[in-house]
């Protein structure tokens, strides 16, 4: 069942009062419409209004619709500049001006007003993020473990180890593996086919532990699975949210004392630079992840450049020599 929607947050914007008004209809929006998380509309509002709060000092008076419409890239960059003096960060940053950019998109959309400033900013340079893996020790106990309480049902706990394998076998997102379907299942076959980013397919192995766990879910499931019916499903026999994983994954976390990165995506991670660290080319490891571009699977090799160093010297001429 969906959550109900919480309504746009309160916030104290200092802007005339059509400027409030139009704020809060984009609030809204986003909670109604665009179902936007609480979390992030609860950020944006902030963002808002500091936003107000900068431009009623910035223009010496608080701002209604006709000076949002009349401000310069130089007004915007004036904001983030003072966000940056304040000590906010480049994440923090990004964020507010994609707040900004909403916000105007909007406003033009529903011709309240229209204002090319944003067009000309760019937003700030961000850390180069690397993948954090679990070892292959955390991987296999993450997977492994049985920490649910004792009134958990076999089939439940069944349920929960598919799941957790096939993202670190087979390298999926946890979105890959909620999405299949029972007919999808790996009982017999050593492939799977995968729906990823961009309604993509993709092939890839299963392991044999991988179509162990499913087919020993699926024997002790109590509910009846017909072919286009989820594989993995909840008490109600609705497909598994993530929520569901994503929640099983923290209590693992803290009876196992894994380290804070210990997250179903890092799994994937795990998945490809463990295939790394073992030989595999990166040509192969794109392939399996369902990576439209090799760059995007070179960021692996940053999480492993001892494997990288020990290839290189055991396969270039001259280092065999030195």
């Amino acid at each position: 069942m969906d959550q109900p929607i919480s309504p746009a947050p309160q916030h104290a914007f200092a802007a005339a009062p059509d400027a409030v008004a139009a704020i809060s209809a984009w609030l809204g929006h986003l909670a109604a419409e665009r179902r936007v998380s609480p979390k992030t509309i609860e950020a944006y509002g902030r963002d808002l209004a500091q936003f107000s709060a900068f431009l009623t000092d910035h223009l010496g008076d608080a701002a209604g619709l006709a000076e949002l419409a009349r401000l310069t890239a130089a007004d915007f960059r004036s904001f983030l500049a003072s966000r940056r003096n304040s000590g906010a960060g480049s994440r923090t940053l990004s964020r507010q001006l994609s707040a900004l950019r909403s916000f105007f998109r909007h406003l033009e959309k529903t011709s309240v007003l229209k204002n090319q400033g944003l067009a000309a900013l760019k937003g700030p340079k961000l850390a180069h993020s690397v993948p954090r893996p679990l070892s292959v020790s955390a991987a296999g106990r993450l997977c492994n473990e049985d920490v649910a309480a004792a009134e958990t049902p076999q089939w439940v706990k069944a349920r929960d180890r598919a799941v957790l394998i096939l993202l670190y076998g087979c390298g999926l997102r946890i979105s890959e593996a909620l999405g299949l379907d029972r007919r999808d299942a790996p009982l017999d076959d050593d492939t799977l086919t995968v729906l990823g980013k961009g309604s993509k397919t993709r092939i890839v192995p299963v392991l044999p532990l991988a179509k162990e766990a499913v087919r020993q879910y699926l024997d002790l499931c109590p509910i009846p699975l017909a072919p286009g019916d989820p594989l993995f499903v909840g008490i109600k026999g609705k497909r598994l949210k993530p929520r569901i994983i994503q929640l099983l994954i923290a209590r693992l976390r803290g009876s196992l004392g894994l380290q804070e990165n210990a997250t179903p995506h890092a799994l994937r991670h795990s998945f490809a630079t463990h295939l790394l660290s073992s030989g595999a080319d990166l040509r192969s490891i794109q392939e399996l992840l369902g990576h439209a571009s090799l760059s995007t699977t070179q960021i692996y090799t940053e999480v492993d450049r001892g494997h990288l160093i020990e290839q290189y010297m055991k396969a270039h001429p001259r280092a065999r020599s030195i």
